[in-house]
């Protein structure tokens, strides 16, 4: 028989469960027994074809056409040197492949490890007491509770239902609410009203449910297959890399051609035109660029993850750095989520938490301590901070009341207020709380020194002035009522959908209420946030505030933390409805904008109508009904402590500790991040105009090769390798966080650096390499025209020079590219020693090439005079100074 045609009871038994929920004995031992509650994967491929995909790829096939060209040479000319550049080519690609997949195992492996931040747990039944546990530790038999925004761990039979409302969309695909029963169901588990199924969500309500399947046996599972071969796209980032260097490829094979068809013409040979064309490819080609921007993106996710911002996509690192307005709720995000009651109106006047003395029939008291989901065990509050300050208020007062749970219409956004129904002393209790503006419409008397007396104009015109002092103060402000002796029919708080035809009329109850008085609770603002909206101020990111406190709390908290200097544009959610699309887009043009009384649907609106006015929008979101606005927005933030799993889904960011300052500073990581690609671009490129310079002074000027092939190599896969990550590593630099948010249609290579690269810098060390080849053969007596061995020590050498020219204007333009505007005194020289650990590596390196036999050997050099060093040393000043020049220029305008 299916579980979900089984009565609670028998469903219980037919696990050998109870509503205590298992044993921890009983526990472990299913665990062992069913293994984890986990959706493994059922093909991923293995670390042997991962590699060899790296010798596939565009580049890749470009050299191994260029290696079986220098192959079919060494065979058809032999001793030309021939064979010894196609095995250099072979070289290229095994060591290009070698890195690559180096760096793309270290950034899956970067990426495991955030994932390990944020675990799934979920609250059980296990010896009668609530518990949480992994979700990997759930089993077959385990009572689960459910509450609203929470992910369904596991397929489940419900036991006990409070408006619960579960989203299948994740299998079947239709993102209706359907309402959870507890009671036998006929017919299939997908269409049954009683089963909630691993991967969907709670939408509202809570509820129990008894485990019945985890992991693979889920329905989740058995379609896991259809999921798990989907792999994860490229980044727009990546893409444009991947884009650039083909299309680098493509011009310098282009190049190659030319250059070929240019120096046959002037009557070179055909195998030196040959190397010369290979030269020109493998001098512009970035070998490595796209391992390290994948590298560089996958460290700056663990730099914001110690920063407490959890990133879900190497997407979200470069989107963040261009976030123009950060849309923030109030509560627990700018605020500490820390509620402490401070005031009390009741009887006509305000009176301090502190000095309120109530007895134990004082229903304003009453109200606090039943209308909540809080709860006091083991010497501890537990629940939402809002509820857990008015019952820690309560019970002071009045301690703890015996009163039967009956029923409850929850919290909703629009509704902004809950009701809850008690036995209480032998009667049927409401007690309502919420929103001023929603509860007081619902009054028709007030109770005042325990006289219930009608409302008049009078009353409501005291209780809302006291309300707005209250608020104006920055509290946050709930209203109470009551009502006794009330008529309840459990029909009446079901709710129509397609599974019950029975009428709503659950809102019929919350009428003819008592006023029982306001309390005002003091939420902080966190330390950290002034300084946070005076750095987003600076950087030209715009903070608009969205809550759904009333507008006087906003404003107070608001301007409490400099997130507001004049009169801003308020605008309440009744206000909100009222705007056309044009009119909200002239409002949010306004430098100073506070949303309040707003509601999570709404968030979706303010969105799209800043990404209308060309805006690139972050939005934080908690609960269920944010999830559509974080996934419209550029960027959404999902707060790790109090979010439900839906809005930890649809985020691209996740707050591991819910603070404004962290979004901030993940902010600033994502600018950093962006810059540091087009810092180490900028001296890779940089190298590219002395490697081309001497072939084509080669080719034009008919004058020995001042640098061989694999000369270039040792540049571009050796000496600059270390370097270039060591810029990946750099700290923000002073000014970044004081520059406007780049332009969404700013492209990563664009004219300014490429500019910088190709005709400042490298020219600059192209001079030095071309001095340093012809300076040791003037030296040596070489006359212009003259033909020159390849084995002659004298050609080795100059060669040799151009190749030192170029690393020692390589460890000067490090410090160069360090920053575009910024001078390196300022960022100071020491700052990332991993800039001197690379500059060791390199100089080391160049030192072997230079003077070690095997260096000579492999690489075609010969040992020079450490003079010639000292001689090409000013040449690295030069560029230096001269970047430090440009710089300060830059920075004068």
């Amino acid at each position: 028989m299916k579980i979900n045609s089984l009565s609670r009871d028998d469903a219980l038994r037919a696990l050998s469960s109870s509503e205590n929920g298992l044993t921890q004995a009983e526990a472990a031992k299913r665990l062992g027994e069913n293994g984890f509650n986990e959706i493994r994967e059922t093909y991923r491929p293995n670390f042997a074809v991962r590699f060899l995909k790296q010798f596939t790829h565009f580049l890749a096939l470009l050299l191994w056409v260029g290696a079986g060209l220098s192959f079919l040479s060494a065979y058809l000319h032999p001793g030309e040197g021939m064979l010894t550049l196609g095995f250099a080519i072979i070289g290229v690609i095994v060591i290009n492949a070698v890195f690559t997949f180096f760096q793309e195992y270290r950034a899956e492996k970067a990426f495991a490890e955030l994932k390990k931040l944020l675990p799934f747990n979920v609250t059980v039944m296990r010896e009668g007491r609530e518990a949480k546990i992994p979700a990997l530790e759930l089993v077959p038999g385990d009572i689960i509770l459910l509450a609203e925004g929470e992910r369904i761990p596991a397929d489940a039979r419900v036991t006990e239902t409070h408006f619960l409302k579960i989203n299948n969309a994740a299998l079947t695909g239709e993102s209706e609410a359907l309402l959870r029963e507890a009671g036998p169901a006929q017919g299939e588990l997908l269409g049954s009203a009683n089963i909630v199924f691993a991967g969907t969500t709670v939408l509202s309500g809570s509820g129990r449910a008894l485990v019945f399947a985890t992991g693979m046996s889920t329905e989740f599972g058995r379609i896991a297959h259809l999921t798990s071969a989907v792999e994860s796209g490229l980044s727009p980032l990546q893409k444009e890399i991947v884009k650039v260097t083909r299309l680098i490829a493509v011009l310098a094979t282009a190049m190659g051609v030319a250059f070929f068809m240019i120096g046959h013409l002037i009557g070179r040979e055909f195998w030196g035109n040959f190397i010369f064309a290979i030269g020109i490819i493998i001098a512009n080609v970035p070998e490595g660029l796209l391992p390290t921007v994948t590298l560089s993106l996958a460290m700056g996710s663990q730099r914001m993850a110690k920063r407490k911002a959890l990133i879900k996509s190497l997407t979200s690192v470069e989107t963040l750095g261009a976030v123009s307005v950060i849309c923030t709720d109030k509560t627990g995000t700018l605020t500490r989520n820390s509620m402490t009651a401070q005031k009390i109106w009741s009887d006509g006047r305000i009176t301090d938490a502190r000095d309120f003395h109530a007895s134990k029939g004082d229903l304003l008291m009453q109200t606090a301590l039943f209308c909540t989901h809080a709860r006091y065990s083991e010497g501890r509050y537990t629940g939402d901070p809002t509820e857990t300050a008015l019952l820690e208020l309560a019970r002071k007062n009045i301690g703890d009341l015996d009163a039967a749970f009956i029923a409850e219409i929850p919290f909703s956004p629009d509704r902004k207020r809950m009701t809850t129904i008690h036995r209480f002393q032998g009667d049927l209790v409401l007690f309502t709380k919420g929103a001023m503006e929603n509860v007081m419409p619902l009054c028709s008397r007030y109770l005042t020194h325990g006289v219930e007396q009608e409302i008049d104009d009078t009353f409501r015109l005291q209780a809302t002035q006291a309300c707005h002092h209250l608020m104006d103060a920055g509290l946050r402000v709930l209203a109470f009522a009551y009502k006794t002796a009330v008529r309840y029919d459990p029909a009446s708080l079901i709710e129509p959908n397609k599974q019950s035809s029975r009428a709503s009329v659950g809102v019929s109850l919350e009428n003819d209420l008592v006023f029982a008085g306001l309390i005002g609770m003091e939420d902080p603002p966190r330390p950290e946030v002034p300084e946070a909206i005076r750095k987003c101020h600076d950087a030209g990111i715009k903070v608009v505030m969205i809550t759904g406190d009333g507008s006087r709390t906003a404003v107070a908290i608001a301007r409490e933390i400099g997130l507001i200097q004049g009169d801003p544009i308020v605008i309440e959610g009744h206000e909100f409805n009222m705007l056309s699309d044009r009119e909200l887009k002239k409002q949010l043009a306004g430098r100073e904008v506070i949303f309040a009384r707003m509601t999570p649907k709404h968030k979706m609106r303010v969105v799209s109508a800043l990404q209308e006015n060309s805006e690139r929008v972050a939005v934080t979101g908690d609960g269920v009904n944010d999830a559509p606005a974080l996934k419209k927005a550029d960027i959404g933030i999902a707060m790790g402590i109090s979010g439900t799993d839906v809005a930890k889904e649809a985020a691209d960011v996740i707050l591991l500790d819910d603070n404004f300052a962290t979004i901030v500073n993940a902010v600033e990581e994502g600018r950093a991040v962006y810059e540091n690609i087009r810092k180490f671009i900028s001296y890779i490129f940089s190298s590219n105009i002395p490697e081309i310079v001497p072939y084509i002074a080669y080719a034009l000027l008919k004058i020995p090769l001042p640098l061989t092939v694999m000369q270039i190599l040792a540049v571009d896969l050796g000496t600059d390798m270390l370097p270039a990550l060591a810029l990946g590593a750099e700290k923000p630099t002073p000014d970044l966080m004081k520059q406007p948010p780049r332009k969404p249609d700013e492209r990563l290579l664009n004219f300014g650096l490429l500019g910088r690269a190709y005709l400042f810098l490298g020219p600059i060390e192209a001079a030095a390499a071309m001095f340093g080849f012809f300076y040791v053969l003037s030296t040596g007596g070489w006359q212009w025209g003259s033909e020159m061995p390849a084995n002659s020590v004298l050609y080795l050498q100059a060669t040799t020079s151009c190749l030192t020219a170029i690393i020692i204007t390589q460890t000067a333009n490090i410090f160069a590219c360090r920053s575009f505007r910024e001078s390196a005194f300022r960022i100071g020289l020491f700052s990332n020693r991993l800039i001197f650990i690379g500059i060791a590596v390199e100089v080391l390196l160049q030192l072997f090439i230079v003077y070690h036999p095997w260096g000579n050997r492999i690489f075609s050099t010969y040992a020079i005079a450490p003079g010639i060093w000292l001689v090409l040393a000013p040449f690295a000043l030069f560029l230096f100074c001269a970047e430090e020049a440009r710089k300060a220029v830059v920075r004068s305008i």
